[in-house]
């Protein structure tokens, strides 16, 4: 078969499988297969594809359309303009994480010390130190497979970065400059409710944020104090009912200057404070 061939027919199957994103995703698992780029299926839509190309197309279309990730497929993906690995052990990274980040790097000046709370693929952390001038971070997480590929990723971005297996701050030391966490916020009663992509393959630890959804911000606000210095900023990423709650939480705690920050989407997204000189 050709190229765009092989490209309509991966659309055919995808749709048929209520992939929401059939052609695009149909678009990028040939590219992965082939090791073609985007303009291929304009510029060279005749060019033979090999059976074991083809082969290896229809087993990765079968395993999309039962709704297996395009990431846990290629691997990959794309953050803050890096290209991140993923694997089923980790919360996939996504665009609006990216509001986080762009929250964070308003706070980050050079030279200051960033924890990452509930690092996971160390997306958000290693995001913070690409972006801004000798800065030091620490990616924390309680999962031992989140911190190989945070790791992993550490190594292949070029971007140095300290990661610890931690039940939160258990075995956190040092004080710091900022804190960030996209921590679990889904109430365990609403994750069965999710697309399948997430409930079937992200992480159950990466996403239940147990009954209530706030229980990960009511640990990480109650133990932080000592590992922050006076005047250090706190980000949340947070779900679109959340920002009061999560607000409440902050200023119940005494931190400082705490306000919400809307996404793309126009949902409220971030929560961010600052320590108090004499609360905390």
């Amino acid at each position: 078969m050709t190229y765009r061939e092989l490209y309509d027919y991966g659309c055919l199957r995808l749709k048929a499988a209520d992939i929401a994103e059939y052609s695009i995703d149909a678009r990028l698992l040939l590219e992965f297969v082939c090791g073609t780029s985007y303009g291929d299926l304009y510029n060279n839509p005749d060019m033979p594809v090999s059976e074991e190309r083809e082969a290896c197309f229809n087993e990765l279309l079968s395993k999309r359309a039962g709704h297996v990730p395009l990431q846990h497929l290629t691997g990959r993906q794309s953050f803050m303009g890096l290209d991140f690995i993923v694997s089923p052990g980790v919360l996939i990274p996504r665009p609006d994480t990216e509001t986080l980040v762009e929250e964070a790097l308003k706070e980050l000046h050079d030279g200051m010390r960033v924890l990452d709370m509930c690092t996971g693929s160390g997306c958000v952390l290693l995001s913070l130190l690409k972006y801004s001038n000798d800065c030091e971070g620490v990616g924390a997480d309680i999962s031992s497979e989140a911190l190989s590929i945070a790791e992993r990723n550490s190594e292949a971005l070029g971007i140095s970065a300290d990661f610890v297996q931690s039940n939160l701050f258990e075995n956190v030391e040092g004080s710091f400059d900022l804190l960030v966490s996209n921590p679990p916020y889904i109430r365990t009663c609403e994750i069965e409710e999710l697309m399948p992509e997430v409930k079937d393959h992200d992480p159950f630890i990466a996403l239940n944020g147990h009954e209530n959804g706030l229980y990960f911000y009511e640990r990480i606000i109650s133990g932080c104090g000592r590992f922050l210095k006076n005047g250090a900023g706190i980000l949340f990423e947070i779900g679109p009912e959340q920002g009061k709650d999560v607000s409440n939480l902050l200023l119940s705690a005494g931190f400082k200057d705490v306000s919400v920050v809307k996404d793309l989407a126009g949902n409220d997204r971030v929560v961010k404070g600052r320590k108090g000189y004499e609360n905390v």
